[in-house]
């Protein structure tokens, strides 16, 4: 096996030169999605759900989980307007489900990775609707509101931190590294 993810030529990522601003956060933002993927690919449940330093609770199946709820709580919640659909891998009494919930069954996998790409498909969809022109539109968040743009640099930028959580992880799982 190598130690490297995959070859370029086999790497599904793309690095094209989009064109306009939306193109480009969605570029970042899918290849982001696919690095999580790669590098939770070929692993059991039992990898998946092996936890980092203790008293961490960090894992690739909870990474998983948390960018499910990620995906929910922005995309359908906050821009679509969806409070009434209950967070996912969160309650009062359970606020880091996401993590603490990421066990070694095989069950909670697939459901994990169900779960996250079904959000990812419809973030995907909604924002098949939008152009640039539609970037600065906000939407009420908190005690004021946040526009699109906002919402997808913070996107980029929370997937590229845990893509790079997920690559320390990988690499303590078995030695593989890289992209």
């Amino acid at each position: 096996m190598s130690d490297t993810w995959t070859t370029p030529e086999l790497d599904p990522r793309t690095y094209g030169n989009p064109v306009g601003e939306l193109a480009t956060y969605r570029e970042y933002l899918t290849n982001y999605r696919l690095t999580i993927e790669l590098k939770c690919q070929d692993l059991d449940a039992e990898q998946l759900a092996r936890r980092s330093v203790p008293p961490s609770t960090l894992s690739l199946l909870g990474l998983v989980r948390h960018l499910a709820h990620v995906e929910q709580s922005w995309f359908r919640r906050v821009l679509q307007g969806r409070q009434d659909e209950p967070p996912l891998y969160w309650a009062p009494d359970a606020p880091d489900d996401d993590f603490d919930g990421a066990v070694p069954d095989p069950a909670v996998v697939d459901e994990a990775f169900a779960t996250w790409k079904h959000q990812v498909a419809q973030a995907d969809e909604w924002l098949d609707g939008l152009d640039d022109d539609h970037l600065g539109d906000t939407a009420p968040h908190r005690d004021g509101t946040v526009s699109v743009r906002d919402v997808l640099v913070h996107l980029i930028e929370e997937y590229a931190r845990h893509a790079g959580h997920a690559d320390l992880l990988r690499e303590c799982i078995d030695g593989r590294t890289g992209q």
